[in-house]
């Protein structure tokens, strides 16, 4: 099964996952399943720092290697719900992207979310490691971006400000935070260094995953 919270031998689902090195463990028949342990890469920031600009030449750069997907499709409904964090709409990101997992690419998940939502999570087991790059900018710059979105995204002024908090709470907090989130400054470069930096940082990553991997 691909859902990696089912047994494949007994089918029982698991709440709270068991992973010990590469196998997922059953607590209830004891099953052992290998399964690929990958890292997942968060480009996360806030909303109108480059996100959705950089992720399809981030698509378009690393076919093959990784697979970009936007974190918003999933943003239903169903999964909105009213705790803080949004646990539900975490959880099941992270379950498919295990899932795309064992089809041997990583992925690079493009959206607003922060160590402290998947660190906690049961489905955080599922991966070697999650890594973090923020995009971020100057508050000014990033407000005027957000006013001149089309109205149907529905940026009004209590939206922008609360934006705004975020971007400079993670541009002040984001580098102490655990694990660290690495930012990078959009205010003044290209969309092609934007691009060009994510691109480095996923394959940096990756190398070092690698490293790691072969080491132990």
């Amino acid at each position: 099964m691909l859902d990696l919270k089912i047994c494949p031998g007994c089918g029982d689902r698991a709440e709270l996952p068991v992973v010990e090195g590469e196998r997922l463990v059953c607590a209830v028949c004891g099953h052992r399943a290998a399964f690929h342990r990958l890292p997942l890469l968060a480009l996360t920031g806030p909303s109108g720092a480059g996100k959705s600009t950089v992720g399809p030449e981030l698509a378009r750069r690393l076919q093959g290697e990784v697979v970009v997907l936007e974190q918003d499709v999933l943003w239903t409904g169903a999964l909105r719900d009213d705790v803080d964090g949004h646990p539900a709409f975490r959880s099941t990101w992270l379950r498919m992207a295990a899932m795309i997992h064992q089809s041997g690419r990583p992925v690079v998940l493009c959206g607003t979310v922060v160590p402290a939502e998947f660190e906690p999570l049961p489905e955080r087991v599922f991966f070697s490691g999650i890594h973090y790059l923020a995009l971020v900018a100057d508050s000014g710059v990033l407000a005027r971006r957000l006013r001149g979105r089309p109205a149907w995204r529905g940026w009004d002024e209590p939206r922008i400000a609360e934006m705004l908090a975020f971007n400079e709470w993670l541009r002040r907090e984001g580098r102490s935070m655990s694990p660290p989130v690495e930012l990078y400054d959009t205010t003044t470069v290209s969309l092609a260094d934007s691009v060009e930096h994510a691109v480095r940082w996923v394959r940096r990553v990756l190398s070092r995953e690698i490293a790691r991997s072969s080491a132990s």
